[in-house]
C-alpha cells in the first residue's frame, strides 16, 4: 500500500524554525514529483514548494528564501525545512507525490485547490497533514 505521513509539525515563535518529514512507502521519490502544499480554513491551498523528477525546485514566492525542500533518497522521505517562521505561515502542511498523468478531477487531495494548476498531471497520493503554528 501507498503511504504518506507527515510529521514534525508543531508550535513554535516567530522566527522560529520547524523542519517537516514526509515518510513515503509504496513508490520510490526520487524519480517523481513531490511537493508540499498547505491549507489554512476559509483560504484557498496553497503549493509551498515543488520537486520535479528532475530535481528542479520552485518555492512559492511567500516562503523563498526561508523554506527548502529536500529528499532522502535512501529513507525515501521528503523534507520542508522551514525558517525564520512568521505566523502567516500557521497552516496544515500537506505532502503530496507521484506525479499521475490525468484530470484534476482525479486528484485525489484534500480540496480547496490543493494539487490545481499542474496541468495534464495530478499528484497522486497524499499525506493527511500536519499542523504548524506560529505565534
Amino acid at each position: 500500500d501507498v503511504q504518506l505521513v507527515e510529521s514534525g509539525g508543531g508550535s513554535v515563535q516567530a522566527g522560529g524554525s520547524l523542519r517537516l518529514s514526509c515518510t513515503v512507502s509504496g513508490f520510490e521519490i526520487y524519480n517523481t514529483e513531490m511537493g508540499w502544499y498547505r491549507q489554512v480554513p476559509g483560504k484557498e491551498c496553497e503549493l509551498v514548494s515543488i520537486k520535479s523528477g528532475r530535481g528542479e525546485i520552485r518555492y512559492s514566492d511567500s516562503v523563498k528564501g526561508r523554506f527548502t525542500i529536500s529528499q532522502d533518497n535512501a529513507k525515501n522521505t521528503l523534507d520542508l525545512q522551514m525558517n525564520d517562521l512568521k505566523p502567516e505561515d500557521t497552516a496544515l502542511y500537506y505532502c503530496a507525490g507521484l506525479k499521475t498523468w490525468g484530470s484534476y478531477d482525479n486528484n485525489p487531495g484534500p480540496g480547496n485547490g490543493c494539487g490545481a494548476g499542474l496541468g495534464n498531471w495530478y499528484f497522486g497520493y497524499w499525506g493527511h497533514g500536519t499542523q504548524v503554528t506560529v505565534s
